[in-house]
C-alpha cells in the first residue's frame, strides 16, 4: 500500500485530507469497518462517520453533506459524470450507439437510462437532465448482494440461527471463501437485510436471533449508573497490580450478577480477562451475600491454582463477605469505582451476550447447572473479534501452554 499516515497530525483544513479520504473509502469498499479503516488511515472515528453520513447542524456549528467520492476505475453502475456526458451528447444530437461506444457501455444500458431517469418538461417533451437523473438513481433501491446469491443467503441464515453475530459471520465468510469476493459482505449489509423494510433478503424472524432480539433498530441509551452500596474493607481498582491491566497473564477475572424476574433470582458470571473465557455461577437459592460467597468459593476452587490470581467486582452488596471469599480461595478482590462499568468491560459485554440465553424478566433459578455449563461452553466456542477471531477456549489453551 502506497498510502502513509502523515507525520504532522495537526489540523490544517480539509484539503490536506484528500488522500486520507480516498484511502478511507477504499478500505471501506474492501469490507473494513469504520473503526479499523480510521485506525489504518490515522483519523478519528467520528471523522470517518462524518465523511460518509454528513453532519447535522448543532447550535452555531453548520451542517455538512456527505463527502462526494471521486470516481475511479470501472463501475457496474452509471456515475454522475457518465450522466453528464449522456446529456451533453444528446444535446449534440448524437445517437444512442455513439454515446454507448464512447462510455464503453451497451446501447441498451444508455437507452434504458434515458427512459428510466428522464422526465417530461413543460413545452419540451421528454428531457434528460443529468443531476435529476442521478438523484432518481440514488433514490431507487438496488438489488441487494444477499438476495442475488442463494449460497451466501443460506450461509448467513444458518449462522444467524446458531446465534452468531453479523460481524462474526462476515469474518467466517472471508476465512471460508478467501478467493470469492461475491461471498464477502460487511456486517452492516446483514443488518440492512434484516431491518430495512421491503428488501426481503433475510427472514425477519431471524432478527430475534441477534443479541438484542429486536426487530427494529434502536439508538444506544446511557447505561444505568449503579450507586455504591458497600464501603467496608474495599480494595479499589486503582490498587490492582499492573499485570491485570495489560491482560498478558491469565487468571484475573471480572465478575457480576445478572438478575432475574422481580429481582428474586440471579446467575453469577465470571470472565477471564486475557481470554474472555466464561464461567457461570449457579445460584438456585438466591443472591444473599452468604449464598454468593459459597457459590463463588465452590466455582473458583475448581480452577487450577494458576488461574486464581484476582477478581474484580462492582460495589454490589452481594459480595459483602468478600474478605471471607479471599481467605478461602487465596484470591484478592478489587472493586470498581461507582458508576464505572467500563472498568469491568469484558464482564459487561458478556452479560449482554448472556441475555440472549437468559432474557430479562425470567426466573433464573429454574435453570439447572447443566444448562449453565452448556451455555458457557457455547460462548467459549464462539469466535471473538477482540481475540482476532479465535475462540475463548482456544486463546485460554494457548495462554496456559505459554505459561506452563
Amino acid at each position: 500500500m502506497d498510502f502513509r499516515i502523515r507525520e504532522n497530525r495537526q489540523a490544517r483544513g480539509p484539503k490536506t485530507l484528500v488522500r486520507e479520504r480516498e484511502e478511507y473509502f477504499r478500505l471501506m469498499d474492501q469490507g473494513y469497518n469504520n473503526t479499523e479503516a480510521c485506525r489504518i488511515v490515522g483519523i478519528n472515528r467520528r471523522t470517518g462517520k462524518r465523511w460518509r453520513h454528513g453532519r447535522q447542524p448543532t447550535g452555531t456549528t453548520p451542517g455538512a453533506p456527505p463527502v462526494r467520492r471521486s470516481a475511479s476505475g470501472p463501475s457496474r453502475y452509471l456515475r454522475e459524470t457518465d450522466r453528464i456526458h449522456i446529456a451533453d451528447r444528446l444535446r449534440e444530437k448524437a445517437s444512442i450507439r455513439q454515446i454507448a461506444s464512447e462510455l464503453g457501455r451497451s446501447p441498451s444500458t444508455i437507452s434504458r437510462e434515458i427512459r428510466r431517469n428522464g422526465a417530461l418538461w413543460r413545452g419540451k417533451g421528454w428531457v434528460y437532465r443529468p443531476h435529476a437523473a442521478q438523484s432518481r438513481a440514488d433514490a431507487r433501491p438496488k438489488p441487494g448482494k444477499i438476495s442475488q446469491n442463494p449460497e451466501l443467503r443460506d450461509f448467513i441464515q444458518h449462522h444467524l440461527e446458531r446465534r452468531w453475530s453479523p460481524e462474526q459471520i462476515c469474518q467466517a465468510l472471508r476465512a471460508r471463501f478467501p478467493d470469492r469476493p461475491e461471498m464477502h459482505v460487511t456486517h452492516e449489509t446483514i443488518y440492512q437485510a434484516l431491518y430495512v423494510q421491503g428488501r426481503g433478503e433475510l427472514r425477519r424472524e431471524l432478527a430475534k436471533a441477534l443479541r438484542t432480539g429486536r426487530t427494529m433498530r434502536r439508538p444506544h441509551c446511557q447505561s444505568y449508573r449503579r450507586q455504591p452500596r458497600m464501603s467496608k474493607d474495599m480494595v479499589m481498582i486503582s490498587e490492582r497490580p499492573a499485570e491485570v491491566t495489560d491482560r498478558a497473564i491469565p487468571g484475573h477475572w471480572e465478575g457480576d450478577l445478572i438478575i432475574g424476574k422481580a429481582n428474586k433470582s440471579a446467575i453469577g458470571t465470571l470472565v477471564e480477562r486475557s481470554s474472555r473465557f466464561v464461567t457461570l455461577v449457579h445460584l438456585p437459592d438466591g443472591r444473599q451475600p452468604s449464598q454468593v460467597r459459597d457459590a463463588l468459593i465452590q466455582t473458583i476452587s475448581a480452577l487450577p491454582v494458576h488461574l486464581r490470581r484476582s477478581l474484580t467486582w462492582d460495589q454490589g452488596s452481594e459480595v459483602a463477605l468478600h474478605a471471607q471469599f479471599s481467605i478461602a480461595t487465596d484470591m484478592p478482590v478489587f472493586f470498581c469505582d461507582p458508576g464505572s462499568p467500563w472498568q469491568r468491560g469484558s464482564n459487561e459485554n458478556t452479560n449482554g451476550l448472556l441475555r440472549q440465553y437468559f432474557p430479562k424478566g425470567t426466573d433464573l433459578a429454574r435453570y439447572p447447572r447443566e444448562e449453565l455449563d452448556a451455555v458457557a461452553a457455547e460462548l467459549n466456542s464462539r469466535p471473538r473479534k477482540t481475540l482476532d477471531w479465535e475462540t475463548p477456549a482456544e486463546r485460554l489453551a494457548k495462554l496456559l501452554a505459554t505459561t506452563s
